[in-house]
């Protein structure tokens, strides 16, 4: 690995504005809010310093809108938030999607529901993150447990959203966005572009193979309509046409689903010879290695996998491991554990924690030794 271009002890709010820095970012749009205000505080400072443009909006719906307005413009873009402004920015999400708009979206997880817990941590909004707007669609979710994974997920969060045109949702908490921990800034090994399309008709919606299309932006002399509405190729409405609309919504979910194997992303330690293995993500990560440590001190066969990305979900990784049952620490009722299960076709044990308190090593732990 490349000696980093610097190495700096940051918060993972100041990681995800370094990392979209890195990825080519010239836009922000947001409103402040807590725990994520960090981000948009950052953005204003940095983002000028880059030749880049920050605004800050009247609310969370202009956000959203003035990142899809930005995308389609040429540049990269994102915003940032928290529960209660992602539940507002769901509409502008699903239009994101439905013209296949590339863009980043920040949540800083926060407690829930309605104002919640506006200074403590949970992973509340996971099924937000999939399923929060309306129809069908399949929007990409990354989750870091570190700083230096908010920093290194955002560098891909902008390249999966330029590589298949949709947007990617940037899935942190309160732990993780205010915690401040050493970070390497390197520059990243590949920052991917929007393929443009070349001479001759251009046609903005035509899939290739992959079943993205080329994309060309506005005032770069292309014929380009957009519209929210299910359309064809030219972006023609065909809400009327339920053949056509069936191809639209098939394909917009086809370009993820058939590309899982190169965007789901999971980490793992000792799973070859584990009886039980932990599933984590986010900030519970943490406190789950060190019980896996712990418990593999005491000669219990556990394994660890972190998941990287939340959606689309790791099936094939998690089908995969031998384990015999599974365990899930989640702040939130109990939500991941579901998706663990229907992956692996093996016993789930959920150990869900709620009031913004992080799960300790020692209750994983204790939770391990009923499991076993």
């Amino acid at each position: 690995m490349a000696e980093p271009d610097a190495v700096k002890i940051i918060h993972g709010n100041e990681a995800c504005v370094e990392g979209a820095i890195l990825a080519g970012c010239k836009f922000f749009a947001g409103y402040p809010i807590t725990p994520a205000s960090e981000v948009a505080e950052v953005m204003a400072a940095r983002l000028p310093a880059v030749g880049g443009v920050f605004m800050q909006m009247e609310d969370e719906l202009a956000s959203i809108n003035a990142v899809v307005g930005a995308s389609w413009g040429g540049i990269k873009a994102m915003t940032a938030t928290s529960g209660p402004g992602f539940s507002l920015m769901q509409e502008g999400i699903g239009y994101a999607a439905v013209t296949e708009t590339p863009c980043v979206i920040v949540n800083v997880m926060r407690g829930g529901p309605g104002t919640g817990q506006p200074t403590l941590s949970s992973q509340q909004d996971v099924y937000q993150a999939k399923y929060g707007s309306h129809g069908d669609y399949e929007p990409i979710v990354l989750v870091p447990s570190s700083a230096q994974e908010a920093l290194d997920l955002t560098v891909r969060a902008f390249n999966l959203a330029e590589e298949f045109l949709v947007p990617v949702i940037v899935l942190t908490d309160e732990i993780v966005g205010h915690t401040r921990e050493r970070v390497a800034i390197r520059a990243p090994g590949e920052i991917k572009q929007r393929r443009k399309p070349g001479q001759g008709e251009y046609i903005p919606f035509r899939p290739m193979p992959d079943h993205v299309p080329l994309r060309g932006n506005f005032g770069e002399g292309y014929h380009i309509l957009v519209d929210g509405q299910l359309h064809d190729e030219y972006g023609n409405r065909v809400g009327h046409i339920p053949e056509k609309s069936a191809q639209h919504v098939q394909r917009l979910c086809d370009k993820i689903n058939q590309n899982r194997d190169r965007i789901a992303d999971v980490e793992t330690r000792n799973i070859e010879d584990a009886e039980v293995v932990i599933v984590s993500y986010g900030s519970s990560s943490r406190p789950a290695l060190r019980a896996m440590k712990e418990a593999r001190a005491q000669n219990l066969k556990v394994g660890w996998v972190k998941l990287k990305t939340l959606f689309p979900f790791p099936d094939e990784q998690l089908s995969a491991i031998p384990a015999r049952a599974f365990l899930v620490p989640e702040m939130n009722v109990g939500k991941i554990v579901r998706e663990v299960k229907r992956a692996t076709g093996k016993p789930c044990l959920s150990l869900p924690k709620l009031g913004g308190e992080l799960h300790t090593p020692a209750e994983i732990l204790t939770a391990l030794k009923e499991v076993m």
